[in-house]
């Protein structure tokens, strides 16, 4: 498992964000706080408080590849 903060402050960083990880073959979680949701559901990422900076978690055990296609998105 690979973990990263991502920030998705707009509607299409979202929409564009559940596109690429919706083509990942394993499981892919965002968690803010105490909460924790599928990152491939819209629905679920827009109960989260997007106004900062999430954590994502992929359940791979090669993120090196995944995490280039969500470059845009990633936070230090």
């Amino acid at each position: 498992m690979s973990t990263q903060r991502v920030l998705l402050d707009t509607i299409d960083d979202v929409k564009r964000f559940v596109s690429l990880v919706t083509a990942f073959d394993f499981d892919v979680d965002l968690v803010s706080g105490r909460y924790a949701v599928d990152a491939k559901s819209i629905l679920g990422i827009f109960s989260l408080d997007l106004s900062k900076p999430i954590e994502i978690r992929l359940h791979t055990e090669n993120p090196a590849a995944p995490l280039e296609k969500l470059r845009d998105f990633l936070v230090s």
